[in-house]
C-alpha cells in the first residue's frame, strides 16, 4: 500500500474541484491508515452504518465531518446517528421521511436523486433515489414535518464512463433546488455522490470530468457549499497485489493441440478479488519476473479455494510460469480487502507492506 498515492490524489482533487469538499465513501477500503491520512488532510467522510461512524469517531473526527449517506436508514443506526452528533443524512421517498421525523427531527436531509447511470459500471437507480417526478411531493412533506432540508444529492453510479452523466445530473440537482424554493427552502449543499475514476486507464479521467463540470458548477450553484463522495478515486492506485503460483496443471488446448496452463495462486475471489463479482473489474496479471520470455500460452489463474468459481482470469495469454513465481496486480485499493472473508479456511486478506512515495 502507497499512501504517498492517496496524497497525489488528494493534490489532484483540490487543483481540479478546489471548490468541492471530498466525503470519502468508507465502504470502498477502511483501512486504518488510509482514513487516519485523509482525515490528516481536512478530507470528511461518508459513512452508511453505525460502524462506519463509529470507526471515523474513533479517529477524532468531529461528527459534523461525516454525512450518513444511505438513503435507507435502521432505526437504531439513525438514534445513534443522532447521539453522536452526525447531523447530515440523505433520503428518497416519503416513508424514509417520517421515520426520521420521528427519530431525528433536528437532522439536517439531503434528498437523493435518481441520475441516469447507464453508463456505468455499477449502477444504483435500481436501488436508491427519488425520481424527479416525486420531488416536489418529497419537499412538500418535509415542509409538512417540520424538517430541515437542506440539499440534494446524487450518484452517477461506480465506475461511470459519461462525462456528461455528471453534467445531466447537475442540471437535475439544480432543477430540485428552484422546487424546493417555492416551499420556502433555501437549500445550502450540493452532494455529487461517487463514481469518480480511480485511475486514468478507463474511459475518462478525473481531470475530464473536473474540466466538464466545474462552469456548470460555476453557472447554476455560484454560492453552495459542494460536496462529494468519492471512494475508489482516493484508493484505487495505492495497492498493488502480489499472489504466489503454488500450484500448476497443464492441460491440451482442444480446440489447437496446444499446451494450456492452469494456474493456482494465494488469493481469490472470495478475498482480494472479490472486486470481480461486486464491481466488475477486470484484473490484469503481470508477471513480477518475467525473464525475457517471449513465448505465450493460454492459461487460467484460479484463486485457492475449492469453488470452481473463484477463478480471477480465464483464456488469458502469459508466458509459461513456474510454482513458487509471482504475479502482481495494479490499482487493487477499492472493493477489495473490505469484502473479503476467510471461506474455505484460507487468510482474509493478505499481508501488507506499507510505503509512502514522494508527492511531487
Amino acid at each position: 500500500m502507497d499512501l504517498g498515492a492517496v496524497l497525489r490524489k488528494y493534490k489532484e482533487w483540490v487543483t481540479h474541484l478546489p471548490r468541492v469538499k471530498p466525503f470519502y465513501a468508507v465502504k470502498c477500503n477502511p483501512n486504518a491508515a488510509i482514513l487516519h491520512t485523509l482525515a490528516s488532510l481536512g478530507v470528511n467522510f461518508d459513512c452508511a452504518s453505525k460502524n462506519e461512524i463509529q470507526r471515523i469517531l474513533g479517529l477524532g473526527v468531529s461528527a459534523k465531518r461525516i454525512i450518513y449517506a444511505n438513503p435507507t436508514k435502521m432505526k437504531s443506526h439513525i438514534r445513534f446517528a443522532a447521539g453522536a452528533g452526525v447531523e447530515m443524512m440523505t433520503f428518497d421517498n416519503a416513508d424514509e421521511l417520517r421515520k426520521i421525523h420521528e427519530t431525528y427531527p433536528n437532522s439536517k436531509i439531503v434528498l437523493r436523486i435518481i441520475t441516469d447511470d447507464s453508463h456505468s459500471i455499477c449502477k444504483f437507480s435500481t436501488k436508491f433515489g427519488a425520481p424527479l417526478s416525486t420531488c416536489r411531493d418529497l419537499i412538500a412533506l418535509a415542509k409538512e414535518l417540520e424538517l430541515d432540508l437542506v440539499g440534494v444529492s446524487f450518484h452517477v453510479g461506480s465506475g461511470c464512463m459519461s462525462v456528461q452523466s455528471f453534467v445531466d445530473a447537475i442540471t437535475s440537482a439544480h432543477r430540485v433546488f428552484k422546487v424546493a424554493e417555492e416551499f420556502g427552502y433555501k437549500m445550502t449543499v450540493l452532494d455529487l455522490g461517487g463514481g469518480w475514476p480511480g485511475h486514468d486507464n478507463g474511459q475518462i479521467t478525473f481531470p475530464e470530468i473536473a474540466s466538464a463540470i466545474a462552469p456548470v458548477l460555476d453557472q447554476y450553484f455560484p454560492d453552495t457549499d459542494l460536496i462529494a463522495e468519492p471512494g475508489r478515486y482516493f484508493v484505487s492506485e495505492s495497492h498493488t497485489l502480489a499472489v504466489n503460483v503454488f500450484a500448476k496443471r497443464v492441460m491440451e488446448d482442444p480446440s489447437t493441440g496446444s499446451k494450456k496452463f492452469l494456474y493456482y495462486v494465494n488469493d481469490g475471489v472470495y478475498q482480494s478479488f472479490n472486486c470481480i463479482m461486486f464491481d466488475h473489474y477486470e484484473p490484469k496479471p503481470l508477471v513480477l519476473d518475467n525473464k525475457d520470455r517471449t513465448e505465450l500460452h493460454k492459461c487460467t489463474i484460479f484463486g485457492p479455494t475449492c469453488d470452481s468459481m473463484d477463478c480471477i482470469a480465464k483464456d488469458i495469454q502469459l508466458p509459461e510460469l513456474q510454482v513458487g513465481e509471482w504475479l502482481f496486480f495494479k490499482n487493487m485499493g477499492a472493493y477489495t480487502t473490505a469484502a473479503s472473508s476467510p471461506f474455505n479456511g484460507f487468510k482474509a486478506s493478505p499481508t501488507t507492506l506499507y510505503i509512502t512515495s514522494p508527492v511531487d
